[in-house]
Parts: C-alpha cells; structure tokens; sequence
C-alpha cells in the first residue's frame, strides 16, 4: 500500500472512531442547548406519560443522591447519566422535577450559574420554632457554618480569615488543631464549605505574604436568612438587632426581595 492511501486510511479511521466516540460532558450539554420545538413534538408523541413519569422520578433520586454532598449539580451529569434518549423533553422533564421537589419535599431547584447550568438544591421549608435550620444541635458543622456566616454578614459582606480563625478560636475551636466533632477545621472551612457553596474564599490581590477573605457563597444567599442571622446575634449581645442599623435594613431588603421571587 502506497504512503498516500496510508495516510488516507488512518485518516478515516481516526474520524471513525471520533464519531463512534461517547459525547464528553461538554458535548452533552451543548446538546441540550439545540433542542428544536419539531424535536419536542416527536418525543412527546414517542414516549407514554408512564415512561415519562418514571423518568422523572429517576432525575428526583439523582439529584436528591447528589444533594446528600451538597454538591453543585450540572445539567450535563442530568443529561448524561439520567435522560438519555429522553434529552429532548429534558425541560419537560426538570420543570417537573422542579415542581415535584416544591410540593413534596418542601425543597427548590435553583440554577446558580445559567452559563454552565448549574444547580443546588435549598431548603424552603420554615425553621421549627424559628430557630436557624443552621444551629440545630445535631449537626455541629451547621453550627460552625452559622458562625462563620454571622461574622461576615456583621462585617459588611467581606471578612479576611484571620478574624474569622481568631473568632474561632475564641469559642474554643482552633483552625490549627483536629477537633473533635470537626476534624481538621480548616480544611472544613475553605475547602468542604468553599465546595458546597456556602462560601467564597478569595485570594486578596496585591497581598504578601499572600491573604485570604471569605465571603458568603451562592447557597448561603439563597439558603440562610440574614434576619435570622442577625436575631442570632442580637441574642448573643442581648441587643434588638434593629440596633445595628445598616444589617438591619439589608436583611430586610434581602427577605422581602426573596419573598418576591419565591
């Protein structure tokens, strides 16, 4: 065989086995983006309202199996390893889904990064007895959460970490030592927390030695109340909250703007 028809071969097996190839993430949801109205006709007519409910029912279990780490939840992971041939009904699909997680379980689907299509999962359900879902007792790391929380929202939005650790520290729990209900602390705290969304952690720019600020993240400004942030506080001071003026009308501007979009 001469070089040319070599190379030719080798060419139209490469392309082959690209075609043959499984889509990547990526790929997938761009897939989901091209999704024509013909196309949504065909599968509604394809698939009976049995085969869909299960359907929906499966993108439930998934997402509330992924929720257990909180997590981010990426619409092509949806795609990829739930809806498959169903991909062209997948907004039929994650509408019900949506509507499935508000009237049973109290909970709300939200897409935090429509650029990537990305989503948490957030409780909606009413505190018992008003107290913070967050400083339940029986779950310690909420607890740590709530505090760490309460700082940054006192300060104006952006705390640097070393007055988050030394506040740590006076509540006896050291960023520097393994504790006993937390573990390694700070590894919590930037990395386990920063994952879940629940806060950012920032490299300060033009910093040497470098430095770090927290801030909070998307889950916490759709999850945690800042009144209840700051009734928390204002029991710890043994003040009205409407003491501190400025955190006072933020959180009221925050609640009633949540209100509206709920």
């Amino acid at each position: 065989m001469s070089q040319r028809k070599k190379a030719v071969s080798a060419s139209q097996n490469k392309t082959q086995r690209r075609s043959q190839a499984p889509l990547n993430e990526d790929d997938e949801d761009a897939t989901l983006s091209q999704i024509t109205s013909s196309q949504v006709q065909r599968a509604r007519e394809n698939f009976t309202p049995d085969q869909i409910d299960r359907k929906v029912a499966e993108v439930v279990q998934f997402i509330l199996i992924k929720d257990q780490k909180k997590v981010p939840i990426r619409r092509a992971d949806i795609g990829k390893h739930v809806i498959k041939d169903y991909k062209h009904l997948y907004t039929d699909i994650i509408n019900r889904v949506c509507r499935t997680f508000e009237q049973v379980f109290g909970l709300k689907l939200v897409e935090t990064d429509p650029k990537n299509h990305i989503y948490i999962l957030i409780n909606k359900l009413e505190p018992i007895h008003g107290e913070p879902v967050s400083m339940r007792p029986k779950n310690p790391k909420k607890g740590l959460l709530f505090v760490i929380l309460s700082v940054v929202f006192m300060k104006g939005g952006v705390v640097k970490e070393n007055l988050v650790w030394n506040t740590l520290k006076k509540l006896r729990v050291d960023p520097g030592e393994k504790h006993e209900a937390f573990g390694d602390v700070k590894k919590v705290v930037t990395d386990e927390f920063v994952r879940q969304k629940y806060l950012e952690y920032v490299k300060i720019p033009h910093t040497e030695p470098v430095e770090y600020e927290f801030r909070w993240g998307l889950r916490a400004e759709k999850e945690v109340s800042k009144l209840k942030i700051l009734e928390f506080v204002g029991e710890l001071f043994e003040q009205d909250p409407q003491s501190w003026t400025q955190q006072f009308r933020d959180a009221s501007t925050t609640e009633t703007s949540s209100q509206r979009t709920s």
